[in-house]
């Protein structure tokens, strides 16, 4: 099991020191998310820093992005980070993409899953193979050698798409080598709707489901005190409350038994009471989101609960602590080298 820590949205000279830091916690790789700022120059910073540590793409936005351009960029940082790079790509959701982006979102699914061909054509194309790409929403057929960036000496970047819903977790388990699970997950859902439907787009497609691999958010909330532990609760109580109110991810809670909670989430933003949105959430919901423990209980009850399901644990908490406390940050590092050495 490897564990990485999230990040994104920070300057790149800030990207290159934390990657130092990051590596020298003991922390296994940087999931770098895209918001305010571009993943992937925040990616290059990294692969710059010339670090022992795997860039992660968790995840970049693809569909205002062409695939050769995706591939072309995925292509040059696999390149500078000697194959330590996975591209991570998603769909976001549709105001993002028409609104802010000013592109097509019409079938986000068979979109992704044709994307994630297309620039798999592209990465053969690089390799010097035709490129004769014809898909429903994308059509490849010009790569000149000049307007090639060439073979590199690495193995093509894996491709890891993101994935919440049951058709797109059978798409992944199509035609990506990883998944990126939603940071609003719990054992329930990863045990009963991520892995049966991944097995099932593996079947299809005549792959071994263990071909794919599983990147999982995780909320930590460590310390030897309730008074240290108390903010980190708090913060995963608020973020849970935040990505809950979406209606895509009510079905998280039905899973819980405890139908209902994304509308009552609702209702509180609409009336602009983010306190009432959190209060919500209470302790019972809380406990199947979060690990929470000392120090010392911590990487044995991470492995109990990911043991054999997920690949790599991504420490939400990780990228915050960083900014805040240097302290809480080394120590989460130092969990990430334990389960590693174990």
């Amino acid at each position: 099991m490897r564990i990485d820590v999230m990040t994104g949205g920070q300057s790149l000279v800030r990207a290159q020191q934390l990657a130092r830091d990051a590596a020298s916690a003991g922390f296994a790789g940087l999931v770098i998310t895209e918001a305010g700022r571009t993943a992937y120059l925040q990616c290059a910073a990294v692969a710059l820093a010339d670090v022992d540590i795997d860039i992660l793409t968790g995840i970049a936005v693809a569909f205002p992005r062409s695939p050769m351009v995706t591939a072309t960029t995925a292509w040059e940082l696999a390149e500078a980070s000697k194959g330590r790079f996975r591209l991570g790509i998603g769909t976001q959701v549709r105001a993002h993409i028409e609104r802010r982006y000013g592109s097509e979102f019409s079938s986000p699914g068979r979109r992704l899953e044709e994307y994630v061909r297309a620039v798999r054509a592209c990465f053969a194309g690089f390799r010097g193979e035709s490129l004769a790409f014809e898909g429903e929403f994308t059509k490849l057929s010009l790569l000149p050698a000049m307007w090639s960036p060439g073979k590199i000496d690495q193995p093509d970047p894996p491709i890891d798409i993101a994935a919440v819903n049951p058709w797109m977790l059978r798409a992944a388990g199509r035609v990506a080598d990883g998944v990126h699970i939603h940071p609003l997950n719990h054992p329930g859902y990863l045990n009963d709707v991520a892995r049966p439907n991944i097995a099932l787009g593996s079947a299809e497609a005549g792959r071994s489901a263990n071909s794919v691999r599983l990147i999982v958010p995780l909320f930590t909330v460590a310390g030897d005190t309730d008074a240290e532990r108390a903010p980190w609760r708090q913060m995963a109580r608020t973020q849970v409350a935040f990505y809950g109110s979406t209606p895509n991810y009510a079905f998280m809670f039905d899973l819980l038994g405890r139908p209902g909670t994304t509308d009552a989430l609702r209702d509180r933003q609409k009336a602009g009471d983010l306190a009432g949105m959190t209060a919500v959430i209470d302790d019972e919901i809380l406990e199947a989101f979060i690990v929470e423990g000392t120090w010392a209980q911590m990487p044995t009850k991470i492995a109990d609960r990911f043991g054999g399901i997920a690949n790599r644990v991504v420490f939400y908490a990780g990228g915050m602590a960083y900014g805040t406390d240097r302290e809480h940050f080394d120590k989460l590092g130092a969990v990430a080298r334990e389960l590693a050495e174990a």
